[in-house]
């Protein structure tokens, strides 16, 4: 790792934070920042830095960062803007490590010369800087929400990446909502010195993090971007949404953090090049990103479908052969096994149609039939909602299967239903088995986590 990004464990794993601007009013930036850290439970000492106040949440204020008792790694600064230069030079004599810029009013207005100067001062000091123009940063393993988005976010094994504040924010609410466990959450603002090449470096050595990824409008320095992600992606997957696909849309990009957009032609070349998985939406980059996470990489390429209704199991295999996921030919053998939990008018074929009369024992006997099979690699579960069968007595039988067979293989459910499935579905998901609400967006994370086992070398050879 390069010696400017391995100081980035000052940011992610900081022994303090000081809270330059810090509020004592609520709803105020630099109050909900000391808020969070607090309440979120981060390990290290916070120092709270204000002129004006003696004690913010409990804690004693400084009137400078240069008066702070003990050694500082981490400064949050959010002051206005022209006052950052000033900030900065008093950090760099400090002794600070890093520091997240939450001021806007940079290069994002045009402000290039100010952008400039606050980059200038952090590299005379040996400061590695974050934004400016952003909404801090959360890092779950050191309890680090030092940020003004949503405080409780679930820790998991996904990093992600914004240079949108707003957006990243409330991504922040939607990933807790949805149950979404998340290792970090970086915003990036006008990556006017750590970019996306940086973090995605320091997250591919991360024990942490399975899955990387950015929502992003520009780059600064495409070449850099490239020869990282090339190297990353063979570790961990990278999922990019890239917004301005249009021209007026790259054109908003640019006025928004004064990100160069560039050719969407491009950046698409670039991604495929490099191994980067583009999504069109968050709701597809989070879809991927949960399979790619809780998973294990397939070893070949031959995938099932296991359903309880044949509607459900035509548009799977529809969106499989779009997605270029490979359905099993089944052999006689194979078709014997299964036909053990079907009624004699169900179908062994691929899909593998169980019936509307499949109840758990049904499920479970077929799906750990085909996780124990070497011949199948992958595995599509259907469920749509029947009197039969209790939707969460299901997701209990399809937890049984998955961790008692011999082998782990890649699983992805989907439920089709009311609220009783909702609350299936949670129990899957807590058990590290993703789930979807629709058989199409299964399909497309499970052909995802196909796409870049072919890329990272996992699958070696064709299997019939």
């Amino acid at each position: 790792m390069r010696e400017e990004v391995a100081k980035l464990k000052y940011m992610f794993n900081p022994r303090s934070v000081a809270i330059i601007g810090a509020s004592r009013s609520p709803k105020k930036i630099g109050y909900e920042i000391v808020r969070n850290l607090k309440e979120y439970g981060f390990r290290g000492e916070i120092y709270p830095v204000n002129p004006q106040a003696k004690e913010i949440l409990g804690f004693k204020c400084y009137k400078s960062v240069l008066e702070v008792p003990g050694p500082v790694d981490l400064a949050i600064i959010s002051v206005p803007a022209r006052i950052v230069p000033k900030v900065l030079e008093e950090c760099g004599r400090k002794g600070v490590k890093a520091v997240a810029v939450i001021s806007a009013g940079f290069g994002e207005i045009g402000n290039i010369e100010l952008e400039r100067e606050i980059v200038s001062i952090a590299r005379k000091y040996g400061m590695r800087l974050l934004g400016p123009n952003i909404f801090g940063l959360f890092y779950a393993p050191s309890k680090l929400n030092a940020s003004f988005g949503p405080r409780d976010v679930l820790p998991g094994n996904i990093a992600f990446i914004s240079q949108s504040g707003a957006l990243g924010i409330a991504l922040m609410g939607w990933t807790i909502l949805e149950g979404i466990g998340l290792s970090a959450i970086v915003s990036v603002g006008n990556k006017a010195d750590v970019e996306d090449a940086d973090l995605l470096e320091y997250f591919s050595e991360d024990p942490e993090t399975k899955v990387i990824l950015i929502y992003m409008e520009g780059v600064r320095n495409g070449r850099k971007f490239m020869e990282v992600a090339k190297k990353v992606t063979r570790k961990k997957p990278v999922i990019v949404i890239k917004a301005g696909r249009s021209e007026m849309g790259a054109r908003a990009a640019a006025s928004h953090t004064g990100a160069l957009a560039g050719s969407d032609k491009i950046y698409d070349a670039a991604f495929k090049q490099s191994g980067v998985l583009r999504a069109l939406n968050f709701e597809e980059a989070f879809d991927w990103a949960r399979a790619l996470s809780k998973l294990p990489p397939p070893k070949g390429e031959n995938v099932v479908i296991i359903t309880n209704g044949g509607g459900a199991g035509v548009l799977a295999t529809d969106a499989c052969e779009e997605h270029g996921l490979k359905l099993l030919r089944m052999t006689e053998d194979l078709m014997e096994k299964f036909k053990r939990y079907m009624p004699p008018f169900g179908s062994p074929k691929n899909p593998i149609d169980l019936t509307g009369q499949a109840d758990e024992n049904a499920y479970k006997g077929a799906i750990l039939e085909a996780l124990n099979d070497p011949r199948i690699h992958g595995i599509i579960a259907l469920y749509c909602h029947t009197i039969i069968t209790d939707p969460e007595a299901l997701a209990d039988a399809i937890i049984e299967a998955y961790n008692t067979a011999r082998e782990k293989k890649p699983l992805v459910v989907n439920f089709v239903g009311g609220e009783e499935c909702n609350r299936g579905m949670r129990k899957l998901e807590q058990a590290g088995i993703p789930t979807y609400p629709t058989p199409e967006r299964a399909v497309s994370a499970l052909a995802t986590l196909f796409k870049w086992a072919r890329y990272a070398g996992f699958i070696k050879a064709e299997y019939e």
